[in-house]
């Protein structure tokens, strides 16, 4: 039949009990498939990190300017990662980047979700927080 009609026979669902077939044009069956996956994938939603980086000794007003940061990142979408980078002899004072951090998880309590808590890795104290899902 897919001969008379100069059109290909193609196997659609081969472990289906019997298989399935169409007799269709291959080349226009492909072409649909491929844009039906670029369609997929576009309306999957892109995740992005934004890092905010702090010192131990993070004044007052630096803080709530890099607060005010996250706050715009997380109402955005994205996740934000804060780390405190302890540079030479300040890796003494990893109970205040540690603070900072907690402080910062306070502030941010009503626009994230904490993913992970403050974890030291060599030289930085890491948090992550994510975007709370809108109501």
């Amino acid at each position: 039949m897919a001969e008379e009609r100069e059109l290909d026979l193609v196997e659609i669902s081969p472990s289906a009990n019997p298989p399935v077939c169409k007799i269709i044009d291959y080349q226009k069956f492909l072409y649909h498939q491929k844009k039906k996956q670029k369609e997929m994938k576009a309306k999957t939603s892109k995740v992005t990190v934004k890092e905010i980086r702090f010192g131990p000794n993070t004044d007052e007003h630096d803080f709530n300017f890099k607060l005010k940061h996250a706050i715009k990142f997380l109402e955005e979408g994205a996740k934000v990662k804060a780390y405190v980078f302890f540079k030479g002899r300040t890796i003494v004072y990893k109970e205040r980047g540690e603070v900072l951090l907690l402080r910062l998880a306070q502030e941010l309590e009503d626009y994230a979700k904490v993913e992970q808590l403050p974890k030291l890795e060599g030289k930085r104290m890491i948090m992550y927080f994510s975007p709370k899902k809108k109501v």
